[in-house]
């Protein structure tokens, strides 16, 4: 994985300090090489139901040959967790758990957490299940990859729910598979804390998502070299229960790919358009039934209507994620979901200061994946599932379904979102869209924090002729923008100086060499934090006090008389305005997990003390919520290791964290 740079400085990949790079067998690894316990009884997991249907439904790959290697002909590899040392359970989401029919252990809390650490870091099966990896490709940051698939994870089965509903399990981190390449299958304790807490956080914020059961931790380790630098560090295994309706994803349909112009890989069961058909057939009965059922006679209609519903889902998912703040990192096509759901969260990141060109993903050197290029880059992903569906679902069909449906459904979903955000509940103006793109420039050219900023405007007074009202609002709003010394740490020039002039006068001698080397956008965006560093050494914090009063007051009127026309349509403006702060509040979250959240929660852990997750992950239930509503959200609010609660905007220091 790439080192991100930041102001110079070298930053270790998945967090700060805390990175994530190719990986080897720790020193007790040799010893763990067994296969998991066979299946025994269990406690509370006994009432777990297990039918395994995607394995009875797609091809399973016969093979039993050892490490890593191309699974032709097969959607999945039968595996066997590899144990680790001495489990013991970090956290455990019971609202997650309860789709599995799990309840909250009764009497012994204790032994129902040891079982939860045995069973569910794979160091025992439980009954009826099958543990397998699944077989997938994809195209990473724009090229065919070849065959990637589950390296890292396990399905071990499918569990009826209560209300008789499938939920796929999976473990995240239990060891090798076939697809595990040069890795050893294993997660450590930074990036599964990262996981598992914002599997739960996007589901409480409403958005479709996987989600996350427990995490487990051991103390097995396995040795990373952090910063490359020869200096390999142990970390401890660590493993996480994900939870869905299927992980199948749009890589899944990328198997039967053709060698690929460009990278020259192809797909491990290329000709083999029989198996698509059984992918087809098994997604489709089973997660579009309706679909299934009204097309049942006409296969062509019925993938059409699958995919039309695929690109529908995925644009109102995107559109969910932009109004969050949300950017996920990695948005290959073997990270999106058959079922439109957020899944496999690795560099992700909830913006702080809204940049529109925010980018999470510190080894996104071209910015493909940045907040404002979501959008496209679903659907770009659409159209690369739509070549992997030919010849069941001809191109012309998919591309011309793709071009009418994808825009119109996210633009759509999301001034709906936004309107509601907004407190926009009345009536649906066509000025709307342009009132959200002058709030958002406004936030961009304040450096206001994207979620504080929501939430406040709940207690926007629309009628009050008291000028020093407005003064108050004004000041909370201004509070919530960057200082001059976070916009420094922002526009902090980031290329060697040296490095920066050779560039340029390459660009200019030999335009063929510098496209290989760089980007003129990069340089271009370097040359703007030069100059933007330059002004900011002059700015003083009253002038930029006073130049972002400014802008927020200008925006504050042309919301003022969008809602003064709200109220001109009602009867009653206390009771509408009384339900605009309503849908307002359940729309704005005040918590969401910030990257110095997550930081605080895992450098904890790794000191031993897990109730700093635990808290965390109760804050997140509740993100809608004030503070001390709940003793949960009581315990995270007050100071903690960040002294500040955790609606606060970050602390400095948190702006030069970084995730790759």
């Amino acid at each position: 994985m790439a080192v991100a740079l930041l102001g110079g400085r070298c930053f270790p990949a998945v967090l700060l300090r805390r990175a994530a790079g190719p990986c080897r067998r720790g020193p007790e690894g040799a010893a763990m090489q067994r296969s998991a316990a066979p299946e025994g009884g269990a406690g509370w997991l006994g009432a777990l139901r297990f039918d395994n249907l995607a394995l009875r439904s797609l091809p399973v790959d016969a093979s039993e040959a050892g490490g890593p290697r191309a699974v032709p002909g097969a959607c999945f590899s039968r595996v066997r967790p590899t144990p680790v040392q001495n489990p013991r359970l970090v956290a455990m989401s019971l609202p997650a758990l309860a789709l599995l029919g799990l309840e909250e252990p009764a009497g012994d809390r204790e032994a129902a957490e040891a079982e939860a650490a045995l069973y569910f870091s794979g160091n025992r099966l439980l009954a009826g299940s099958e543990p397998a990896a699944h077989c997938y490709c994809g195209h990473q940051f724009g090229s065919f990859a070849g065959q990637l698939g589950d390296g890292a994870a396990m399905y071990l089965g499918e569990v009826l729910g209560p209300r008789g509903e499938r939920w796929e399990i999976q473990l995240k981190g239990a060891g090798l598979t076939p697809f595990s390449r040069q890795a050893d299958g294993r997660k450590v304790l930074r990036s599964s804390i990262r996981e598992f807490l914002c599997s739960e956080a996007m589901f409480h914020l409403g958005i479709p998502t996987t989600r996350a059961g427990t995490c487990v931790t051991s103390d097995s380790k396995v040795v990373r070299d952090i910063f490359y630098d020869g200096n390999p560090k142990n970390e401890r295994c660590t493993v996480v229960l994900r939870i869905a309706s299927t992980f199948i994803r749009f890589g899944s349909f990328e198997i039967f790919k053709p060698t690929d112009e460009y990278t020259g890989r192809k797909g491990p069961s290329v000709n083999r358009n029989d198996i698509r058909i059984q992918m087809l057939d098994y997604v489709i009965s089973t997660f579009y039934p309706e679909i299934q059922e009204a097309y049942s006679d006409n296969s062509i209609q019925r993938n059409a209507a699958f995919f039309k519903e695929i690109t529908k889902r995925t644009a109102r998912l995107v559109a969910e994620w932009q109004c969050v703040g949300f950017c996920h990192g990695v948005l290959n096509t073997d990270n999106m979901s058959i079922v439109g759901l957020t899944i496999d969260y690795g560099p992700f990141g909830f913006m702080d200061r809204y940049d529109p060109e925010h980018i999470c993903n510190g080894s996104d050197n071209t910015g493909r994946y940045a907040y404002n290029k979501q959008p496209e880059i679903c659907k770009w992903n659409l159209g690369k599932l739509a070549e992997a569906l030919v010849p069941e679902l001809p191109l012309e069909i998919s591309e011309l379904i793709l071009e009418e449906e994808y825009d119109a459904e996210f633009e759509k979903h999301y001034l709906q979102k936004m309107r509601k955000k907004l407190g926009l509940i009345q009536l649906e103006l066509e000025e709307d869209s342009k009132l959200v793109s002058e709030l958002l420039e406004t936030m961009h050219l304040t450096g206001g924090d994207f979620t504080n900023i929501f939430y406040l405007l709940s207690s926007f007074l629309v009628v009050d002729s008291d000028p020093s009202k407005l003064e108050d609002f004004l000041k909370e709003l201004t509070s919530q923008c960057a200082s001059v010394d976070e916009l420094k740490v922002a526009f902090r020039p980031q290329m060697d100086p040296r490095q920066l002039s050779m560039m340029l006068m390459l660009a200019q001698s030999n335009p063929q060499l510098f496209a290989l080397i760089g980007t003129k956008a990069n340089i271009n965006k370097e040359l703007e934090r030069i100059e933007q560093f330059s002004k900011l050494q002059q700015l003083t914090e009253d002038d930029l006090l006073s130049r972002n009063k400014r802008h927020w007051k200008e925006w504050l009127e042309k919301y003022r008389d969008r809602l003064q026309k709200e109220i001109e349509s009602v009867s009653d403006a206390d009771a509408w305005n009384a339900h605009r702060v309503k849908v307002m509040n359940s729309n704005n979250p005040k918590y969401i997990l910030r990257n110095y959240i997550a930081q605080n929660a895992i450098e904890a852990a790794e000191n031993g003390d897990f109730s700093e997750v635990r808290n965390v992950l109760k804050l997140l239930e509740n993100p809608f919520q004030e503070e001390g509503a709940t003793a949960a959200a009581a315990a995270c609010a007050q100071e903690t290791r960040s002294r500040l609660p955790y609606s606060s905007k970050p602390p400095l220091w948190a702006s030069e964290l970084c995730v790759t």
